[in-house]
């Protein structure tokens, strides 16, 4: 029997893969990746060499890929599964896969690296000793209204993924529903134009409105803790 390894990549830095990732991708049969074009940037950059064996798992073919990768860990090949940044599973494919394995009894090991998730959190000036991490939320106004509501009375910083597109949209709902928190929008983190705006939701939500965002963004807001917060209170002595 095989074993399936989980490969954390580079969310934009390279350099940032671990001896131990570089190790693995050149021993493994079989390289299983969300974007193979990208990978192999990654594979070149370190003079990786490539596996006999490389497809793509993506979320548009998880169930036939998925299949096609327990078939190869069945014959006894080594493979190793990576996205196109941080870690596979975490608002990538890769969750359907390791299930599977787990319920066939075969082996998984995760290669620890990048992840948004992290640096943003650490990177925004907000408490890191608890948090939460919803991933991606809904596209519509409603329903993201509603993914945020469960949030408000939870003390815990939030780490949500955005698109560059509803970034804005995703600051003024969360200021209506949350109140005007310390947040940071993170965009592009670890690459060269890597950028970190801080404030309160209010400045932010004012500031993205209608500037356009270029790049993968991840967006933090404090938890409900009057420290992080500013009242309309605040808000008229500042303006004495």
């Amino acid at each position: 029997m095989g074993l399936l390894y989980l490969i954390a990549t580079p969310i934009g830095n390279l350099e940032d893969v671990s001896l131990r990732a570089l190790r693995v991708l050149g021993e493994v049969d079989v390289l299983a990746c969300e974007d193979t074009r990208y990978t192999r940037r990654l594979f070149e950059r370190h003079s990786i060499p490539s596996p006999r064996t490389i497809l793509s798992y993506h979320a548009h073919n998880e169930e036939e890929a998925g299949r096609r990768i327990l078939g190869l860990l069945a014959q006894g090949s080594s493979v190793a599964l990576c996205t196109d940044g941080g870690y596979p599973g975490i608002s990538d494919p890769g969750y359907r896969i390791v299930s599977a394995c787990v319920d066939q009894g075969m082996p998984v090991e995760v290669i620890p690296g990048p992840s948004a998730v992290p640096v943003a959190l650490v990177a925004s000036g907000l408490p890191t000793s608890s948090y939460t991490f919803k991933g991606f939320p809904p596209r519509k106004q409603g329903p993201r209204k509603r993914f945020l509501e469960a949030e408000r009375d939870m003390p815990h910083t939030l780490v949500i993924f955005e698109s560059p597109f509803r970034v804005g949209r995703l600051l003024a709902d969360a200021l209506e529903v949350l109140g005007n928190r310390r947040g940071a929008v993170c965009i592009e983190m670890t690459k060269k134009f890597e950028e970190i705006h801080r404030g309160y939701l209010a400045d932010l939500a004012e500031q993205f409105r209608d500037q356009p965002v270029k790049g993968e963004v991840t967006v933090v807001i404090a938890g409900n803790h009057p420290k992080f917060a500013k009242s309309d209170e605040d808000d008229d002595e500042d303006d004495e």
